[in-house]
């Protein structure tokens, strides 16, 4: 039986591109939401947890005079933290094949691949956790700024707005110390100026995908 196309749709070529990039789009979104709800759990399971005094990456810490990280707090920030890398890792790789932007699609899987590093290696692993921790700080921000590339209206300013805000607060963490304006909102408060921004565009971006609006394919 021959495939007849209604007036205004889409050959079947691209209707599997479209199930792609929506797949890409469930995919990160629910990495992104397991995160927010796990990581939120694993807080108020902490005790004494602040998110003013507190990293993130201090919910998988062993504090003196714990001989272990605290459970099941520890479990849950590096299980979330894993899967966040591994969702967003499969969603690069889906939207390379369906919209074709190569630059993006490296830079945001390799940002996966960094928040699976933050959750194999804790950070009380030694300077290891300092890179990775580093590498998913940059290349999230650097992937929704190279993203306006590929959406249209608001969401592209919205991105790049985005990513620039967490590259300021993440060079004012590394360069200027304990006198960066972020530390107003204590370590980790100014922690999670940097890292929630970028899940909200994450959000934004997987809603974006799973839309019937089509995304553009201009990269370098």
């Amino acid at each position: 039986m021959n495939f007849i196309c209604p007036s205004g749709c889409d050959p079947p070529t691209n209707l599997n591109s479209v199930l792609l990039r929506q797949s890409a789009g469930a995919i990160l979104f629910l990495g992104v939401l397991q995160w927010l709800m796990v990581v939120l759990a694993a807080e108020t399971l902490f005790p004494g947890y602040s998110i003013r005094a507190n990293d993130l990456s201090d919910l998988a810490c062993t504090f003196p005079p714990a001989v272990s990280p605290q459970q099941p707090s520890a479990m849950l920030f590096n299980s979330a933290t894993f899967v966040i890398g591994l969702f967003s890792l499969i969603s690069s790789v889906l939207i390379y094949f369906s919209v074709g932007s190569r630059l993006f699609s490296i830079l945001f899987g390799i940002s996966g691949l960094f928040a699976m590093g933050v959750a194999a290696f804790p950070g009380d692993a030694g300077s290891i956790h300092g890179l990775v921790a580093l590498g998913w700080f940059t290349a999230a921000p650097l992937s929704a700024i190279i993203s306006c590339r590929m959406v249209k209206g608001p969401l592209a300013w919205f991105s790049v707005a985005i990513g620039l805000l967490s590259l300021v607060v993440l060079f004012f963490a590394f360069y200027a110390g304990t006198a960066s304006p972020f530390q107003l909102f204590g370590r980790g408060g100014e922690e999670r100026m940097l890292v929630y921004p970028v899940l909200l565009w994450m959000t934004a971006f997987a809603g974006y995908l799973m839309g019937g609006r089509r995304a553009d394919s201009r990269d370098i």
